[in-house]
């Protein structure tokens, strides 16, 4: 379901293979599917984000709508993915939804700290689950104003 690379409008950023599994096939029944690009670490989301390693031919002017971004990463963790996205201009205004497991205080106020726009605990329950990400995607894709991308105005 990955779309290898090219521009996605959401970039999930998850491990647990499970939990991907289960997210794709909800955007895929929401057709919300087609412009997803998974990175299963944090190295690869930031690589991806900012064409570069493996995605080096990719536009990284061209920016997902919303990122979905776990906490709980190998290689670069989530709040390192987030501290970086914020610190750069260029990146600093992609919506970005926090979807962990994580119910530490101290993760939760770092989070907005460094200007997540949500916070969500990854509900235990399948249909909970399935209905948060449904609702996700539906907010982010479609209902969801982002700002003008400044790389888009003209003139």
């Amino acid at each position: 379901m990955s779309n290898g690379g090219k521009n996605a409008d959401i970039l999930l950023v998850e491990d647990n293979p499970n939990d991907v599994e289960l997210i794709l096939h909800v955007f895929q029944w929401c057709n919300l599917s087609d412009k997803v690009q998974v990175a299963w670490n944090g190295e690869e989301a930031l690589d991806y984000i900012f064409g570069k390693g493996s995605f080096s031919g990719r536009d990284p002017k061209a920016r997902p709508k919303v990122i979905l971004l776990d906490l709980k990463l190998p290689k670069v963790d989530g709040l390192e993915v987030l501290r970086s996205l914020r610190r750069n201009p260029e990146t600093r205004t992609i919506p970005v939804v926090v979807l962990t497991s994580s119910r530490e205080e101290r993760d939760i106020i770092e989070s907005y700290d460094l200007g997540v726009n949500s916070y969500i605990v990854k509900p235990v329950q399948f249909d909970e689950f399935a209905n948060v990400i449904r609702e996700l995607g539906l907010y982010w894709k479609t209902i969801n104003q982002p700002p003008v991308d400044p790389a888009d105005k003209t003139g």
